[in-house]
């Protein structure tokens, strides 16, 4: 069995949806519905879905920002379930995220000195003249100047701002960090530059990435493996190159066919998905994909398809790849 830094077990996040009618039947929103995935240490995970499918939510649950409502999540071997605060604390210091957008993620009354030193201030690592050297070290490293550091967020450009966030998230030497769409608020130009900077801090400080992003030329640029997330639920899990030569999904395959492409003369088998995403108040029953899917069966739309390994370490939810449980008995 391969080792895992992080893995998540049947992973469910209900969101009530306060309603005028009786407690008894109120509603919730579906964000993440039964998820289990396992990331292995040194690895880039993409994580890829339509705006809405549940990306980010997970992402929080998977660093406890959020607690589930069902399900768990294991750090190596830890449930963190069972951490306390002090242990939550704890593992603080080993997973990280870097957000979307740097200037929200950034105090605006703060000086960047302070904002990258604050994770060290938190968990009382080192004496202020040693917080302030390895503030000076932490810009070098994602390339702006020490003497920078008296500086406030309106003064630096919206990649410098993510070179800033991406500056604290390595504050505390993490091993794990989440980058949830962390160049999708930056130029095209800027994007390229942060990309790099991430692999080479990956490869320098032995990073492990869960890579959340909604355009699939960064993943298929940086990631390893890509799992695509559907209305809450993982619907392909594969690596990155038999992910974009051959995906199995209906759903994975709509979705790179509706990525652009640098080539105007290249051919392009499009897959127009008909009608809208259904809610996640009150998805539809079996596969949540069946009303949009050109290839549901009757089956499709009563029984829910497991995620299961299909090829090896390739996983898939779809009844075109294994048969249906009632089937098997």
């Amino acid at each position: 069995m391969n080792p895992t830094i992080l893995r998540a077990q049947d992973l469910v996040m209900h969101y009530p949806v306060k309603t005028a009618g009786s407690a008894r039947h109120r509603q919730v929103v579906k964000a993440v519905d039964g998820v289990s995935l396992a990331v292995k240490p040194g690895e880039v995970f993409g994580l890829v879905g339509e705006s809405g499918c549940g990306k980010s939510t997970l992402g929080r649950l998977l660093l406890y920002i959020e607690k589930p409502t069902a399900g768990r999540v294991f750090f190596e071997d830890d449930d963190l379930g069972n951490f306390d605060r002090r242990l939550l604390k704890r593992f603080r210091r080993e997973a990280q995220i870097i957000y979307q957008d740097p200037y929200s993620a950034l105090n605006p009354r703060q000086p960047v000195g302070s904002i990258i030193e604050e994770p060290l201030v938190i968990h009382a690592i080192g004496t202020a003249a040693e917080r302030r050297k390895r503030v000076a070290e932490l810009l070098q490293v994602v390339g702006l100047r020490p003497d920078q550091a008296a500086r406030y967020p309106h003064e630096f450009s919206g990649g410098q701002r993510q070179r800033i966030v991406i500056a604290r998230a390595l504050a505390l030497n993490p091993r794990l960090i989440l980058a949830d769409e962390p160049v999708s608020a930056l130029d095209v130009s800027i994007q390229a530059q942060v990309i790099n900077l991430l692999e080479e801090l990956k490869d320098r400080f032995g990073l492990t990435y869960i890579f959340i992003s909604h355009d699939l030329s960064v993943v298929e640029h940086i990631c390893d493996r890509v799992a695509v997330m559907y209305l809450g639920r993982l619907v392909e899990l594969a690596d990155r190159h038999f992910f974009y030569q051959k995906p199995l999904h209906p759903y994975a395959k709509a979705l790179l066919s509706a990525a652009p492409v640098t080539d105007p003369h290249a051919g392009r088998n499009r897959q127009i998905l008909g009608g809208d995403v259904p809610s996640p108040i009150n998805p539809p029953p079996g596969c949540t994909f069946h009303p949009r899917c050109p290839r549901r069966m009757p089956v499709c739309s009563k029984e829910r398809p497991r995620f299961q390994e299909v090829e090896p370490d390739r996983w898939v939810a779809c009844y075109l790849y294994f048969k249906p449980t009632a089937w098997c008995e």
